[in-house]
């Protein structure tokens, strides 16, 4: 029977590994719109959602049922983690199978973060681990995709090579910045929620330096893509420059007019598309080849991924 599901998920492997970036990245969103509703302790204790029970009930309001509702999709994420998972199984693919796998790991693993921000009334350097932790499975994700679906490449020269690892690395600490700012700025999540008593002006420029540098990077990678003739890494990061200057705008305006909700959530969707773009960066200058990985007993996929020419 289980070798009957298997069989039946594997030619499904990459319509789910796509379904498992989405998922990831949407539940940073509506995560945010949690925070950004104040419902951020809508649900005030964990696992349960009160001390008496796991579902809300009419005194915690409509707080309660949205925290209840994110929390909700956690299983969704679950199931779509799994279905990943026993795709690559069954296609065979073990590099698949343990990315995948990876996922899976981190969804309780982010459940018990998300744990331990309620429990510490939403600290916000506790909120700030549970962010980053998903903009890495966002990542892995993506390196999913690249596994399944990526054109031939080889290793790209020390220039190009060094430049998209230190975008990688500028890019993480925009991220990381980024929640500092959040942690510094009006949208804790609840009312009662500490800050982390930082300025949240100087923040919010230290915040701009860190992009201008992440900006200024990807051009230079990008200049040295172009006139390397790197086709495949000059789409990447074209793409991720777009996205880069598109959350810097976006920034600035949200910041100008005092930090609107629809803004932020805006804001949040960008973060998330910013870790793909940045794994998607760090991978175009590895290797890879379209060729069908082989099972562990050396026969051809049968279910391999469909990849580009």
């Amino acid at each position: 029977m289980m070798n009957t599901l298997l069989s039946r998920l594997a030619p499904y492997l990459w319509p789910l590994a796509v379904a498992n970036l989405v998922a990831n990245i949407g539940i940073v969103v509506t995560g945010g719109a949690v925070r950004l509703t104040g419902s951020g302790l809508g649900c005030p204790t964990w696992p349960r959602c009160t001390d008496e029970s796991y579902v809300p009930h009419g005194e915690l309001g409509v707080h309660g049922a949205i925290e209840f509702g994110n929390r909700m999709l956690t299983f969704a994420l679950t199931a779509v983690a799994i279905a990943c998972f026993l795709a690559a199984l069954g296609a065979g693919h073990r590099r698949a199978t343990r990315l995948s796998l990876v996922v899976g790991l981190g969804i309780p693993l982010q459940a018990v973060i998300g744990g331990i921000t309620v429990l510490t009334d939403l600290n916000p350097w506790i909120v700030s681990g549970h962010f980053l932790l998903s903009m890495a499975m966002v990542m892995v994700c993506v390196g999913l995709l690249d596994e399944l679906r990526s054109p031939d490449r080889e290793a790209a020269p020390r220039v190009p090579r060094v430049l998209a690892w230190a975008t990688l690395v500028a890019g993480w600490v925009v991220l990381y910045l980024g929640t500092v700012v959040t942690g510094a700025g009006p949208h804790a999540g609840d009312t009662e929620s500490p800050r982390n008593g930082l300025d949240p002006s100087t923040v919010s420029h230290l915040h701009a330096y860190a992009v201008y540098a992440l900006v200024a990077l990807t051009i230079a990678l990008l200049v040295v893509a172009l006139r390397g003739g790197h086709r495949w890494l000059a789409t990447v990061a074209s793409l991720v420059l777009v996205i880069e200057l598109l959350q810097g705008v976006l920034g600035w305006v949200q910041y100008s007019l005092d930090l609107p909700v629809t803004l932020v959530a805006l804001h949040m969707l960008g973060a998330g598309l910013l870790a793909a773009g940045l794994a998607r960066i760090a991978l175009a200058v590895l290797p890879h080849h379209a060729a069908n990985e082989p099972t562990p007993g050396g026969e051809p996929q049968p279910h391999a991924a469909t990849r580009l020419p």
